[in-house]
């Protein structure tokens, strides 16, 4: 008895240890992980990541006991559910995410197993002899005999997602030799400095956060101008457009001052701003000028040579 009590214990310092030394937790599933491939998992994230399994009945009375000096690990509870455990890291999260979904590993299909996909088979010869036509029939597996073998005739849809393999069906899948399936620790939440959220928030990039962050303050400075209440964000626009305001009502009553004076004399006289404009023009047609002068030119000279030119042959 006092056996259990120590591992109890022991197992509470270290979740303690873990909560406090890492600021960051994967809540991640192990549904068909295997021994070996939670080994190849445990080195893939040796030196970045500690991987704590445990019962959820542990594991919550754990967290509870922690909760009066940590009260942000209350977050966790929720999830604690189900054949799930932990990743503790204070690594680049993405880069943890990453190296705990690529270790897959492929497996048959068992009966009574739920598909995690569509699973198909595939059309094309099979190798089987037609006695067993009647087991791909019963299926509603299209066949015919080619070269005294079965061979499926189309692609066809074996299992849906999120159904009950049947024993028919995995039958048939390993007489195929096909393993549909791929199992690995799967990540069902991210804890982070005191936030839970679900791991395709990590797929958020900078571009994203911009973008969204720009929109919504465009939105605030739009309803507050709307409003005419005053915002950080709409202030600038406010400003600008106060001095619109100003300046036409300098203009329509006379008024002027200092910064506006250049404006009512360009209004005044137009002219006076617009002498630059032909000077331009006339420079920028000179080359079409001196081309059209240079080809009279030698027009002249070609009938000059048409008239005279055969007297000196």
């Amino acid at each position: 008895m006092g056996g259990k009590n120590d591992n109890k214990a022991a197992y509470f310092d270290k979740l303690k240890g873990l909560l406090e030394e890492y600021n960051s937790i994967f809540i991640v599933t192990v549904d068909n992980v295997a021994s070996q491939q939670m080994h190849e998992i445990r080195q893939s994230l040796r030196g970045i990541g500690v991987v704590l399994m445990g019962k959820n009945t542990m594991v919550r009375r754990a967290i509870r006991g922690f909760i009066a000096e940590f009260p942000e690990y209350e977050r966790l509870l929720a999830h604690v559910r189900g054949n799930v455990g932990f990743v503790f890291t204070n690594g680049d999260l993405k880069d943890i995410r990453d190296r705990i979904l690529a270790n897959k590993v492929a497996a048959p299909a068992r009966a009574g197993a739920v598909a995690p996909c569509d699973v198909y088979v595939p059309a094309g010869n099979t190798g089987m002899e037609p006695g067993k036509t009647s087991f791909f029939q019963a299926l509603g597996v299209p066949t015919k005999i080619a070269r005294g073998t079965i061979e499926i005739t189309i692609d066809l849809k074996l299992v849906d997602a999120g159904n009950k393999v049947g024993a028919s069906e995995a039958t048939l899948l390993n007489m195929l030799n096909i393993s549909p399936f791929t199992y690995g620790m799967g990540i069902a939440q991210v804890y982070d400095q005191g936030q839970v959220f679900p791991p395709s928030v990590l797929d958020i990039d900078d571009q994203q956060l911009l973008g969204s962050l720009t929109s919504a303050i465009t939105t605030i400075a739009t309803i507050s101008l709307a409003l005419n209440y005053p915002t950080l964000p709409s202030v600038i626009h406010s400003f600008f457009n106060s001095y619109k305001n100003l300046i036409s009502v300098a203009l329509a009553t006379g008024y002027c001052f200092p910064e506006i004076e250049e404006l009512k004399d360009r209004i005044a006289n137009p002219e006076a701003y617009a002498s630059a404009v032909p000077v331009a023009d006339a420079t920028s047609s000179a080359p079409a000028d001196k081309a059209e002068e240079k080809e009279e030119s030698e027009k002249e000279e070609s009938e000059d040579e048409g008239g005279f030119g055969g007297l000196f042959d």
